[in-house]
Protein backbone atom coordinates (compact mmCIF):
# COMPACT_ATOMS: atom_id res chain seq x y z
CA UNK A 1 0.00 0.00 0.00
CA UNK A 2 1.45 3.51 -0.89
CA UNK A 3 1.24 6.93 1.47
CA UNK A 4 -2.47 7.81 -0.85
CA UNK A 5 -4.13 4.81 -0.64
CA UNK A 6 -2.89 4.33 3.15
CA UNK A 7 -4.25 8.09 3.97
CA UNK A 8 -7.39 7.56 1.63
CA UNK A 9 -8.07 4.47 3.40
CA UNK A 10 -7.74 6.25 7.31
CA UNK A 11 -9.82 8.96 6.44
CA UNK A 12 -13.08 6.88 4.92
CA UNK A 13 -13.19 5.27 8.13
CA UNK A 14 -12.35 8.42 10.50
CA UNK A 15 -14.46 11.39 11.31
CA UNK A 16 -13.67 14.69 12.69
CA UNK A 17 -16.02 16.66 15.56
CA UNK A 18 -17.33 19.53 13.07
CA UNK A 19 -18.01 16.67 10.91
CA UNK A 20 -20.24 14.46 13.45
CA UNK A 21 -21.76 17.54 14.73
CA UNK A 22 -23.04 19.00 11.38
CA UNK A 23 -23.98 15.42 10.66
CA UNK A 24 -26.47 14.86 13.97
CA UNK A 25 -27.45 18.49 12.81
CA UNK A 26 -29.24 16.60 9.99
CA UNK A 27 -29.30 13.02 11.13
CA UNK A 28 -32.03 11.16 10.35
CA UNK A 29 -31.90 8.51 12.46
CA UNK A 30 -29.31 6.37 11.42
CA UNK A 31 -26.08 7.90 13.00
CA UNK A 32 -25.31 6.26 16.51
CA UNK A 33 -22.34 7.61 18.67
CA UNK A 34 -20.97 4.64 20.94
CA UNK A 35 -18.60 5.37 23.63
CA UNK A 36 -16.65 2.40 23.56
CA UNK A 37 -14.83 3.66 27.57
CA UNK A 38 -15.95 2.00 30.72
CA UNK A 39 -19.24 2.48 32.44
CA UNK A 40 -17.63 4.85 34.98
CA UNK A 41 -16.30 7.06 32.23
CA UNK A 42 -19.33 7.43 30.63
CA UNK A 43 -21.06 8.09 33.59
CA UNK A 44 -18.57 10.89 34.39
CA UNK A 45 -18.97 12.44 31.00
CA UNK A 46 -19.98 11.70 27.39
CA UNK A 47 -21.57 13.18 24.56
CA UNK A 48 -24.66 13.94 24.16
CA UNK A 49 -27.23 11.17 23.38
CA UNK A 50 -24.34 8.56 23.44
CA UNK A 51 -24.84 5.11 24.29
CA UNK A 52 -22.04 3.38 26.22
CA UNK A 53 -20.96 -0.08 24.47
CA UNK A 54 -17.33 -0.63 26.73
CA UNK A 55 -15.18 -2.23 23.99
CA UNK A 56 -14.42 -5.09 26.32
CA UNK A 57 -18.09 -6.17 26.29
CA UNK A 58 -18.31 -6.08 22.50
CA UNK A 59 -18.77 -9.98 22.21
CA UNK A 60 -20.41 -11.36 19.42
CA UNK A 61 -23.68 -11.54 20.71
CA UNK A 62 -23.92 -7.47 21.26
CA UNK A 63 -22.58 -7.03 17.75
CA UNK A 64 -25.19 -9.72 16.20
CA UNK A 65 -27.95 -7.19 18.13
CA UNK A 66 -27.01 -3.75 16.48
CA UNK A 67 -28.73 -2.31 13.44
CA UNK A 68 -26.97 -3.05 10.29
CA UNK A 69 -28.52 0.19 8.75
CA UNK A 70 -27.11 2.26 11.35
CA UNK A 71 -23.81 4.46 10.88
CA UNK A 72 -21.65 3.69 14.25
CA UNK A 73 -19.37 6.31 15.48
CA UNK A 74 -16.75 5.67 18.10
CA UNK A 75 -14.76 7.18 20.53
CA UNK A 76 -12.92 7.34 23.55
CA UNK A 77 -10.68 9.53 25.76
CA UNK A 78 -9.11 10.86 22.50
CA UNK A 79 -5.19 10.92 21.61
CA UNK A 80 -3.05 8.42 23.71
CA UNK A 81 -6.22 5.52 23.54
CA UNK A 82 -7.16 3.27 21.46
CA UNK A 83 -10.16 2.22 22.94
CA UNK A 84 -12.17 3.35 20.14
CA UNK A 85 -9.93 1.41 17.45
CA UNK A 86 -10.49 -1.71 19.25
CA UNK A 87 -14.21 -1.08 19.49
CA UNK A 88 -14.82 0.19 15.61
CA UNK A 89 -12.79 -3.36 14.92
CA UNK A 90 -14.57 -5.19 17.30
CA UNK A 91 -17.97 -3.70 15.44
CA UNK A 92 -16.76 -3.65 11.87
CA UNK A 93 -16.55 -8.36 12.56
CA UNK A 94 -20.17 -7.74 12.93
CA UNK A 95 -20.45 -6.06 9.25
CA UNK A 96 -21.92 -2.73 10.26
CA UNK A 97 -20.52 1.06 8.79
CA UNK A 98 -17.98 2.41 11.59
CA UNK A 99 -15.77 4.80 11.72
CA UNK A 100 -13.55 6.11 14.77
CA UNK A 101 -14.01 10.10 16.24
CA UNK A 102 -11.11 11.31 15.68
CA UNK A 103 -9.71 13.02 19.07
CA UNK A 104 -12.52 11.33 20.73
CA UNK A 105 -14.13 13.39 23.94
CA UNK A 106 -11.37 15.47 24.75
CA UNK A 107 -11.23 16.83 21.07
CA UNK A 108 -14.79 17.34 20.84
CA UNK A 109 -14.33 19.62 24.13
CA UNK A 110 -11.84 21.06 23.09
CA UNK A 111 -14.12 22.05 20.29
CA UNK A 112 -16.38 23.49 22.10
CA UNK A 113 -19.45 20.63 21.82
CA UNK A 114 -21.41 19.65 24.43
CA UNK A 115 -20.92 16.76 26.57
CA UNK A 116 -23.62 15.43 29.42
CA UNK A 117 -22.70 13.25 32.49
CA UNK A 118 -21.84 14.64 36.09
CA UNK A 119 -19.26 16.96 34.42
CA UNK A 120 -21.72 18.16 31.46
CA UNK A 121 -21.03 20.97 29.14
CA UNK A 122 -23.45 22.94 27.73
CA UNK A 123 -24.53 24.46 24.47
CA UNK A 124 -23.94 23.93 20.80
CA UNK A 125 -20.42 25.21 20.57
CA UNK A 126 -19.68 24.97 24.89
CA UNK A 127 -16.69 27.33 26.40
CA UNK A 128 -13.57 26.16 25.05
CA UNK A 129 -11.92 25.86 28.84
CA UNK A 130 -10.32 22.59 29.66
CA UNK A 131 -12.65 21.21 32.63
CA UNK A 132 -10.69 18.99 35.31
CA UNK A 133 -11.83 16.15 37.11
CA UNK A 134 -10.85 15.88 40.60
CA UNK A 135 -7.58 13.85 40.48
CA UNK A 136 -9.34 10.56 42.26
CA UNK A 137 -11.75 10.32 39.67
CA UNK A 138 -9.49 10.42 36.69
CA UNK A 139 -7.10 8.06 38.41
CA UNK A 140 -9.99 5.63 38.70
CA UNK A 141 -11.09 6.58 35.03
CA UNK A 142 -7.97 5.77 33.51
CA UNK A 143 -7.44 2.50 35.52
CA UNK A 144 -10.81 1.03 33.99
CA UNK A 145 -10.58 2.23 30.41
Amino acid sequence: MNQIDYYQAKLDFEIDSAELFNALAVDDGRIVVVDTRSALAYDIEHIHGAINLPHRSLSGEVIRQLDSNMLYVCYCDGVGSNVSTKGAFALATGDVEVVVLMGGLEGWKRDGYPTEGRRERSGPRASVAVDRYRDDDIRDVNSRC
